[in-house]
């Protein structure tokens, strides 16, 4: 799951291949309920991943307490990764020209002349090796 920004991504996998992808540009707290309920009506899950950050502070919270819940209401495994994983490395945006960028395995901010623009994608293989069991929020907030 994807939900560092706009859109919300979340993706189905089996065995490892991406079969459905869902996307919302609706606000965090009323996409996930509504996608989760029929995905989870529809598929069995072994195991919930997504990005912890860095990204939208709202966005992170929302999915983080909403898939926390489900970690522990169903007792469905929750695995997480930074959200470079998903954009092929490029800067993330924080606020204005300020952006979180990640060199030498260290999220740092900085600020960007030129616009960038996070171009998110669910992988087509799903590499659960990339996720560890440090699922708390990367709230990596830039000082304003």
């Amino acid at each position: 799951m994807l939900a560092l920004g706009s859109p919300l991504l979340v993706g189905v996998y089996h065995e490892g291949v991406l079969i459905q992808t869902e996307r919302s540009t609706d606000k965090s707290s009323e996409a996930l309920p509504r996608i989760m309920k029929t995905l989870l009506e529809t598929f069995t899950c072994k195991g919930l991943y997504f990005a912890r950050g860095p990204g939208s502070f709202m966005a992170i919270k929302v999915t983080y307490l909403f898939l926390k819940t489900l970690e522990i209401a169903l007792g469905i495994p929750l695995k997480a990764c930074d959200g470079f994983t998903f954009n092929g490395g490029q800067p993330i945006k924080a606020v204005g020209k300020l952006f979180f960028v990640k060199e030498h395995g260290k999220i740092t901010t900085e600020f960007l002349k030129d616009e960038q623009e996070s171009n998110w994608e669910l992988p087509l293989r799903l590499d659960t090796a990339t996720f560890g069991q440090d699922t708390s929020p990367l709230y990596h907030l830039p000082a304003l």
